[in-house]
Parts: C-alpha cells; sequence; structure tokens
C-alpha cells in the first residue's frame, strides 16, 4: 500500500506565511539589508516544504 502524503493545517499555514513573504519582498521602499533578510526567510520556508 503507497503511503499518503497528508496535507495539514501546518502545511496551509507555511505557504500563507510563503505568500506573504514573497509579497513583501515586492515593496519598492524596503532596504537592501531587509531584503535580504527577506529572502533568507523564503530560503528556508522553501527548503522546509521542500520546494527548492
Amino acid at each position: 500500500m503507497k503511503k499518503q502524503n497528508r496535507y495539514g493545517c501546518q502545511d496551509y499555514r507555511s505557504e500563507m506565511i510563503l505568500l506573504g513573504l514573497r509579497k513583501k519582498l515586492n515593496d519598492k521602499n524596503l532596504s537592501d539589508n531587509e531584503k535580504a533578510q527577506l529572502e533568507s526567510q523564503i530560503k528556508e520556508l522553501e527548503k522546509s516544504l521542500n520546494l527548492s
């Protein structure tokens, strides 16, 4: 029997956080430091979600 992949509340929450971070990254008023921090957070989250 195949192991079923489950999609739960934590997965949904993480995806919504990722969307929010990506949206913030498009803000034209961000400093280079803030942009770098957001990019780092996005990479970590994508890695934890197996998206990268």
